[in-house]
């Protein structure tokens, strides 16, 4: 029996069909959860969408490109906007010539060991750090320096932007060291670098070091330091303890802020979305 008021059964039939119909793919019904998603239709895009990401032109002169019938998919003449392809699989061609997707940015974290120079290539036939990322997809590079001697955290990367802004004199990121000098400084001594000191540079200049945090972080006769500091000039660390009468025996990067040395020695690891942010906001 039906209830008052309610429509009836062969109207009530019709606006269950209709709300069927009006679901969304995959809300139907439970059999459609199994279905299956072509990845190849995932990983499509506009036509349009490529062409710019390719640096051929804007969205908008892109479009009238493909009016145009100057653009081909797969040796097809494509004039319909809106039409999907795959950069990855797809071959798309403007006026014959097939796009070349731009260098994708790439970022890394190395652990520089010793013996490495962080150069593309060296005139002494030394080993440099481009040799430890020989299976990188992208050509990357080294941003800023530590010596054949020293080990640690290097950054690699082939954003040149980003790594002008952070080598630059008036970026102050600040580096952490872990720093093994040969005999104990005295506290007086630690002072006067933490002040800083003049060193004399290879050119011949002398220059006066920025302030510096210095803690002992492994007491000992040979002790071990942390310094931070918020410039990097050749040598520098070397330099100043030389200028108060004691000599560095060994200099690990932990840290360039917010990246955190992770990965054993000749090691890297892809930088994460959010640290790459950070680097950026420096």
């Amino acid at each position: 029996m039906e209830c008052r008021g309610s429509p009836p059964l062969f109207l009530r039939a019709r606006l269950v069909v209709a709300m069927v119909n009006a679901l969304p793919a995959g809300r139907a019904g439970a059999s459609s959860r199994t279905q299956k998603v072509n990845p190849h239709t995932m990983a499509s895009e506009r036509l349009q969408k490529i062409m710019a990401a390719c640096g051929i032109a804007s969205r908008r002169k892109a479009e009238e490109i493909i009016a145009a019938g100057r653009v081909t998919l797969n040796g097809r003449v494509v004039t319909e906007q809106g039409t999907k392809a795959d950069s990855e699989t797809d071959v798309v061609c403007v006026d014959g010539k097939p796009l070349q997707s731009k260098e994708r940015l790439q970022y890394f974290l190395l652990n520089k060991p010793k013996g490495y120079v962080t150069t593309v290539s060296d005139p002494e036939g030394r080993p440099t750090v481009m040799g430890l990322l020989k299976n990188c997809p992208e050509r990357v590079y080294p941003v800023g320096r530590l010596d054949y001697a020293s080990e640690g955290l290097l950054l690699m990367t082939n954003d040149g932007a980003l790594a002008q802004k952070l080598t630059k004199a008036g970026s102050h990121v600040p580096k952490t060291y872990l720093v093994k000098t040969s005999g104990k400084p005295d506290e007086r001594a630690i002072a006067r670098l933490r002040a800083g000191v003049t060193i004399e540079l290879e050119d011949g200049a002398k220059v006066k070091t920025s302030p510096a945090k210095i803690r002992l972080a492994e007491d000992g006769p040979n002790p071990w330091y942390e310094v931070i500091l918020i410039e990097g000039r050749n040598r520098q660390i070397r330099r100043m303890f030389q200028s108060v009468g004691f000599l560095v025996e060994k200099i690990k990067r932990v840290q360039l802020r917010p990246l955190v040395l992770d990965v054993a020695p000749g090691k890297y690891r892809a930088l994460t979305v959010r640290e790459v942010a950070k680097l950026k906001s420096l």
